[in-house]
């Protein structure tokens, strides 16, 4: 999977490049167990200041990959989303900073991935959306990612859906920190993440590990809880209809 995810080094940032074009960058299990040992490896390289994390055009991340779900039963797709739901929840517990780059769209998983990590950049016209409840289910992990950016109100209008937004509504929603013109997100977040890598290591770990201690402390029940009812919406009619239409065995 080392071709699916592209690292560059640019002094003390390392600059991660989800690059599945094919798949819209899509968050296939190989791919979420990648992310998953490079990032706990750039963790602990004392070189490393901070990890900027992006998509190789069209855009960051679609979410979960829906033709590999399709090969998988609905037990084996839950282990799956969990797998990633463990992934996204350890970023708030490393000890470098985590900047994401968010060109083009976040959708689904990808949404909730860049809401995951430390600071957010989106570019103006990047498409941010939550479709789950649409076709037919909870997201199965990441609300309280969401909850612990926007506040409960704002996190369930988010989860409810509804028409796509853009960079400028994320910013003010708190769903990003940073707005960049198309095409600059990338290095927008680099100029942010070599400003944390400037900064001395240990008083950067310890206000990460404050922080990981105030907010989404409920992420890990939340995201057990978040599976289960995503198990149950699965079961019924819509949701069933959109698992058929890529071959999920339901």
């Amino acid at each position: 999977m080392a071709d699916e995810l592209l690292i560059e080094r640019h002094g003390a940032v390392a600059v991660l490049h989800i690059d599945r074009p094919t798949r819209r960058n899509a968050l296939g299990d190989a791919l979420v167990a990648h992310m998953r040992g490079t990032f706990a490896q750039l963790d602990a390289d004392a070189a490393v200041g901070a990890i900027v994390l992006t998509g190789r055009a069209p855009g960051f991340c679609a979410g979960s990959d829906l033709k590999e779900l399709g090969t998988m039963s609905l037990d084996d797709m839950c282990a799956h989303e969990a797998r990633t739901a463990a992934f996204c929840r350890e970023i708030a517990l490393l000890q470098t900073p985590v900047v994401a780059a968010v060109e083009g769209f976040a959708l689904g998983g990808g949404f909730v991935l860049a809401a995951s990590c430390d600071v957010v950049v989106t570019a103006r016209s990047t498409r941010w959306n939550l479709p789950e409840v649409e076709i037919g289910w909870i997201p199965p992990w990441g609300i309280e990612s969401l909850v612990n950016r926007v506040g409960t109100a704002r996190a369930r209008q988010l989860v409810w859906g509804g028409a796509p937004f853009q960079g400028e509504e994320a910013l003010r929603l708190g769903l990003a920190d940073h707005l960049a013109d198309d095409g600059a997100a990338l290095q927008r977040a680099l100029d942010v993440a070599q400003g944390y890598a400037r900064l001395p290591r240990e008083a950067i770990a310890s206000t990460k590990l404050y922080f990981a201690t105030h907010g989404a402390r409920n992420g890990e029940g939340g995201d057990v809880l978040a599976s289960q009812l995503f198990k149950d919406n699965c079961r019924h009619a819509t949701a069933q209809a959109t698992l058929k239409k890529f071959g999920v065995k339901v």
